[in-house]
Parts: structure tokens; sequence; C-alpha cells
């Protein structure tokens, strides 16, 4: 067994639902995503890409089924290069990732382009098919944008409640208030804008031709507790998850380049971490938003190190309250966790976000000089993902 290395990271911007990336193809965006980590190998022959493993959620609409292989061709990679879609919802781009450092691990790849994409704006409307022609009741247009959709009447209702429900009930469950919601969504956007104004995305985020968006389109600069506190709950009469303290619908795409050791002289650049540890892990649906907890105790224990030797965290905010209760559960300083703004500021387009909270993980570890990191992240339908990395610097 050889590893596995992240030799660069690059994503775009995230939009707002409707908002700057509304005009633009999902494929498109992954193709944007995939010359921009590419850019940063610039020796690099795209034609000796073993693979490239991507992410989506939806494959309704645009993304066209294998949004991979269509983002490779209209990038301009040689059609040799092959790809592969993997939907794993919003774990599907840190899945994609995991994918690629097995391949390379094993000895099947030397290198492997991963990443993952999602426009929540386009993302179609669905008709179900009807079992015989002309049938005389009425159709109903279902939305693909988010959450369940044709759910099959064999699932237990307490199963399919929706994202924000489910996330009303582990606040109920863990004693976790809206005060600390709204505290901790207030410092991801504070966090998320004082990165941006210090440079600290200048290097990871690429821009979306034709498209006039310089950063991240939802953060809001100067959130504080007391302007959250104002917002109404969104899933539940008298409930604590509001829009301000759940991340947003969004469009966006992230790449990262992963390959072995004996292939530096191939991509021409340094690596900049190993991934050191993976883990994987399912519990009851509603309950998604703790199964990081596990997932990343797997993690550790495969990187074979513990929290002790953890210096930086990269949790993907779905919902603050989740992502509260698995800081909690971990006992792990909350001043390491997220350090540059998350998912609540930045965005959340689901087949993209592992992405982003992998490079930029790599990304903080080069910039601090710590040796171990952790990225995670909750996924409906009650499951988690998590991947430590080692810095090389």
């Amino acid at each position: 067994m050889t590893s596995a290395f992240l030799y660069a990271a690059a994503r775009t911007p995230f939009g707002r639902f409707g908002g700057a990336l509304a005009g633009v193809r999902p494929d498109d965006l992954a193709a944007t995503a995939i010359t921009g980590v590419l850019a940063k190998a610039p020796g690099l022959d795209p034609a000796v890409i073993d693979d490239v493993v991507w992410g989506n959620a939806n494959g309704a609409g645009e993304d066209n089924r294998n949004v991979g292989r269509m983002a490779v061709l209209l990038a301009g990679l040689p059609v040799s290069v092959p790809a592969v879609t993997v939907n794993r919802l919003c774990g599907s781009s840190l899945d994609a990732a995991m994918i690629g450092s097995r391949a390379i691990e094993s000895g099947d790849a030397d290198i492997v382009l991963t990443g993952g994409v999602e426009s929540m704006t386009r993302a179609p409307w669905v008709l179900p098919k009807p079992d015989r022609a002309y049938p005389a009741g009425n159709a109903t247009a279902v939305s693909t944008t988010l959450g369940w959709r044709l759910v099959n009447e064999k699932m237990p209702a307490e199963w399919t409640v929706s994202l924000g429900e489910a996330n009303e009930q582990l606040a109920d469950r863990f004693g976790i208030s809206r005060e600390r919601q709204d505290e901790f969504a207030a410092r991801s956007h504070n966090l998320a804008d004082a990165a941006w104004e210090r440079g600290f995305y200048d290097d990871l985020v690429v821009a979306v031709p034709g498209v006039d968006l310089a950063r991240d389109e939802g953060i809001r600069p100067g959130s504080s507790p007391e302007k959250l506190a104002g917002l109404k709950p969104s899933f539940r009469n008298g409930g604590s998850i509001t829009p301000g303290n759940a991340s947003p619908l969004n469009d966006g795409a992230s790449a990262v380049l992963l390959g072995s050791e004996s292939a530096r002289d191939t991509i021409g650049v340094d690596p900049v971490a190993r991934v050191a540890g993976r883990g994987t892990f399912a519990l009851l649906p509603q309950d998604f938003g703790i199964a990081p907890v596990e997932a990343v105790e797997q993690a550790l224990a495969r990187a074979g190190i513990g929290w002790d030797d953890v210096s930086a965290v990269e949790l993907n905010e779905a919902f603050a309250v989740q992502s509260l209760a698995c800081v909690d559960a971990w006992k792990v300083d909350p001043e390491i966790v997220n350090t540059q703004g998350g998912a609540i500021a930045i965005g959340h387009p689901l087949g993209a976000s592992g992405g982003r909270i992998l490079g930029t993980l790599a990304h903080r570890l080069r910039e601090s000089g710590g040796r171990w990191g952790v990225a995670a992240i909750c996924i409906g339908v009650g499951q988690g993902l998590a991947v430590v990395l080692e810095n090389l610097a």
C-alpha cells in the first residue's frame, strides 16, 4: 500500500439561490473547478489523469446523470480521461476524494481528480410517471432542489421528516438553545468575512467566466446574535431553527487533485497534505446531523491519532444545532472549528461542500503549520463522512 496525497484544491465562489450563478449550468460550474485546480499544476499533462471521481446530489437535470464526465469534456480534457459521478447527497464530493484516495493507496491509480458540483437554483421539477397512459387525476411537479421527494410509502414517517424538523429534534434532545445557534451562526459570517478580507480564500477560489462574483455571495458582514434573533423559525412554531442559523441553498463547484508520492514529478508541484484516515458512519435517518461524531472517531483511529493531536477542524455547517451537537460530543476546543467561516455563511451547494471543506482544511494546515486536521460532513438520511489530513509542511 502506498499513500494518497492532496496536491491542490480549488473551488468557485458559492452563489445564493437565484443569485449570481443562477444562469450557469452545473456542468459548466464543474468544468470551471476542474480547469481551476489544474491551473495550479501547469506542468501536468491532463492525459495522464487516471480517473475523475465527481460528486453530485441531484443528477435529475442539466447534471445529465454523469456530470463528472460532462465536465471533463467541457473543460477540454482529452476524451481518454474517464470520469464517474458519485452520489452520497451532501457528502458526495468528500466521498469522491475518499474513493480517489483509496484507488491511489491500492495502486489502481497514480493521479485522480476529484470534486463535486451543485446548482440548487437550476435543479428541475420532476413529474412521477404514471403506470398507465392518460390517468384521470392531476399530476404534481416535485422540486428536486433539496430533501425527500417521491417517498416510498413503506418508509416510516419518523425517518422522512424534513431536514429542519430533524434538527429541531436534535435541539430538543441535546438542549441546544436558539441563543447558542444564533451565536454560532453570527461567528460563521464574521469569520468568513474576515477570511476573505485578509486574502485567505484568494488562492482557493477561481472566478466563473462571464459572472461578476468575486467572493461567496451569502456572507453577511456584521452579523450578530441580536440581529439573528429577529428571524422567525422556519420549521416549527416556537422552534429554534431559522434562515439565519442554517445553511442556505446555493450553487457552486469544488475540485481536489490527489496523487501518489511517485506522481510528484508528473504533477509538477509538491503535495500539501497526506490523506491519513477516513471514516463512514450511519444511524437513524432523522439523526443525520450527529453522524459525523462517530465518522470522525473512525477516521482518527485509522490515522493513529487522537483529538489532542488535532489543530484544525472543518465541519460542514448544515445547521448550527447539529454543528454544536458534534462539537460538544467531541469535546474539542470550538476555537479550532471553522476558523475561516463555515457553510452557514459560505453556503452549502450539496455536491460541492465536501471538496470545499477538504481544500479549506489543507490550506488552513499549510498556513498555520499544524500537523493534523479533520474534515467532516453530515448527510441526509442518516450518514456522516470524515477525513483526516496530515500537513506535510
